[in-house]
C-alpha cells in the first residue's frame, strides 16, 4: 500500500472531486459491447436492453441471457420444490448462521420501525404512512453466492408491511440459483424469486414482462450494467441508490492492533479490484506495522489476486498530526465503512457525520456489520454518505398527506392563500377559494 503524509496532500487524494460511481471500462469489455449492441458506450447498450425488454418482454430475458450469461433457460422462475431441494445442499453450520443473521436484522429494524413509524394529526392535518406494495430485490451472482443480501434487502422490506418481494438474481451453470441464495430467500419470506440478472433484470423489474410483474422500488447492488439499468428505469420505478465499488476507511492511532487492521483492510479489498481500502492515522510507527502485516497475511488468502489489485489501486495509508485530522479526511470522504479504532472513541465517534456505518473499537469488524451485527449492510458508497442512508424500512414505506379544512379554518386560512395565489399569477387559485368564503 502507498504511504503519504500529510493532511494537505490526502485532503486532495481523498477530496472525491472526480464523478461518483464511475468503473473503468476495459477495451475487451468495449469490444464485447461493440460487437453485441453496435457500441462501446455501456450506458447505451443499456438504453437498447431496457428497450428490447420493454418491447419483447420475456422473449428478450431469455434471449440476453443465452447472449450475456451463456445459459439457455427452461424456465424464469424458481419453483417451490427447487427452493426446498437447495436446503439439501446447505449445510447445518451455514443454516444456523442464516438463521441468526435473519434473527438479528429482523430485530434490529423492528427496533427502528417502533422509533419511526409514527403518524402525524394536527388541526385537521394529518400523515398516513403506508408500505410499498411490491418491491424488486437484485442479488448479484454469477461467479459468487450472497446470501447475506438477499436477507438484507427483503428482511426490512417485509417488516415494514411490502405485500409482496421479488428476487432475481443471475443464474449459474444449467440455469441454477445457488443454493444458499435460495435458503436465504426462504428464510427471508421472499414470495417469488426469478433466475435473470443484469440490466435486462432490472428492467423486467422496472416495467413488468409476461411473467415478472412491475415493481414499486428495485433495492440491491450489481455491476456496472445493473447499476446503469437502475439509473435509467429511475422514474418508472424507485431505486435505494447506485451502489459504486465497497470501500472502508479506519481511523486508527498507536493503541490499534496492526494485525486487526490489517485484516479488516484486506476484508475490504479482497472484494473487487476497484474496492478502496484506507488507513488514516497519527502513528507513523502504526502506519509502517500495518504495511508489513497487509503484505504477510495478504500471501495466505485465496482471493489475493483481487485483494492485491484492489490494494495497488487504491490501498493508501494517510499519516496525519492528529485525529482531528483524521476526523476531517474521514467526513470528506464520506465512506461506506468507518472503523474508529483509538484510545478515546467517546472523543470522536458524534464528529463523525458522513458515513455509512461506524465501527467502534477493536471488536466491531465490519464483516459483523456485513453478515450478523444485525444493521443494514446494504450502504451509500462513492462518497453519497454525505446525503443518503443506509437501506432500511423508510425506504419501503411512503407518505401521504391527508387535509381536511373546517369552515373556521377556510376563514382564517383563505384570504392568505388567495393573497398568494395572486401574487403567483394564479387568478383561477385564488378564486377556487373566495367562491367559498362567498358562499360562507
Amino acid at each position: 500500500m502507498k504511504i503519504i503524509t500529510g493532511l494537505a496532500q490526502a485532503r486532495s487524494l481523498l477530496s472525491r472531486e472526480l464523478p461518483s460511481g464511475l468503473y473503468p471500462i476495459s477495451d475487451e469489455l468495449k469490444r464485447s459491447l461493440k460487437k453485441m449492441f453496435g457500441t462501446e458506450d455501456p450506458e447505451q447498450a443499456v438504453r437498447i436492453i431496457i428497450a428490447e425488454v420493454r418491447r419483447n418482454g420475456d422473449a428478450a430475458l431469455f434471449e440476453y441471457t443465452a447472449a450475456i450469461d451463456g445459459m439457455k433457460l427452461a424456465s424464469l422462475e424458481i419453483s417451490r420444490e427447487q427452493i426446498a431441494d437447495a436446503y439439501k445442499n446447505v449445510d447445518k453450520e451455514l443454516l444456523a448462521a442464516l438463521k441468526l443473521a435473519a434473527e438479528r436484522i429482523e430485530a434490529f429494524h423492528r427496533t427502528q420501525k417502533k422509533s419511526m413509524w409514527h403518524e402525524v394529526t394536527k388541526d385537521g392535518l394529518e400523515q398516513k404512512i403506508r408500505p410499498l406494495e411490491r418491491i424488486g430485490a437484485y442479488v448479484p451472482g454469477g461467479t459468487a453466492a450472497y446470501p447475506s443480501t438477499v436477507l438484507m434487502t427483503a428482511i426490512p422490506a417485509k417488516v415494514a408491511g411490502v405485500k409482496e418481494v421479488i428476487l432475481a438474481t443471475p443464474p449459474r451453470g444449467a440455469g441454477a440459483i445457488p443454493a444458499p441464495n435460495l435458503v436465504a430467500a426462504d428464510i427471508a419470506q421472499v414470495d417469488r424469486i426469478f433466475g435473470v440478472g443484469g440490466a435486462q433484470a432490472v428492467a423486467a423489474l422496472a416495467y413488468g414482462t409476461e411473467s415478472i410483474p412491475k415493481v414499486d422500488k428495485i433495492c440491491g447492488p450489481g455491476n456496472i450494467f445493473v447499476t446503469l439499468a437502475k439509473k435509467l428505469a429511475f422514474g418508472a420505478v424507485d431505486i435505494d441508490g447506485l451502489q459504486g465499488p465497497s470501500e472502508v476507511l479506519i481511523i486508527a492511532d498507536e493503541t490499534a492492533d496492526p494485525e486487526y487492521r490489517a485484516a479488516d483492510l484486506l476484508a475490504q479489498a479482497e472484494h473487487d479490484p476497484l474496492a478502496s481500502a484506507i488507513l488514516v492515522t497519527d502513528s507513523a510507527k502504526l502506519a509502517q506495522e500495518v504495511n508489513r502485516e497487509v503484505d504477510k497475511q495478504l500471501k495466505e488468502l485465496s482471493r489475493r489476486e483481487i485483494a492485491a489489485e484492489s490494494l495497488e489501486t487504491t490501498g493508501t495509508i494517510v499519516v496525519v498530526a492528529n485525529l482531528d485530522e483524521a476526523v476531517e479526511l474521514a467526513n470528506l470522504y464520506a465512506p461506506e465503512h468507518l472503523c474508529l479504532v483509538v484510545k478515546k472513541t467517546d472523543a470522536y465517534k458524534d464528529r463523525i457525520v458522513n458515513a455509512g456505518c461506524i465501527y467502534v473499537g477493536e471488536s466491531s469488524a465490519t464483516v459483523l456489520g456485513d453478515y450478523v451485527a444485525g444493521t443494514n449492510h446494504a450502504l451509500p458508497t462513492s462518497g453519497t454518505a454525505k446525503f443518503s442512508s443506509p437501506l432500511n424500512i423508510i425506504d419501503f414505506m411512503k407518505l401521504t398527506n391527508l387535509v381536511t379544512i373546517d369552515k373556521a379554518n377556510l376563514k382564517k386560512l383563505g384570504p392568505a392563500a388567495a393573497i398568494i395565489a395572486r401574487a403567483e399569477g394564479f387568478e383561477a387559485h385564488a378564486k377556487a377559494v373566495e367562491k367559498r368564503l362567498e358562499t360562507g
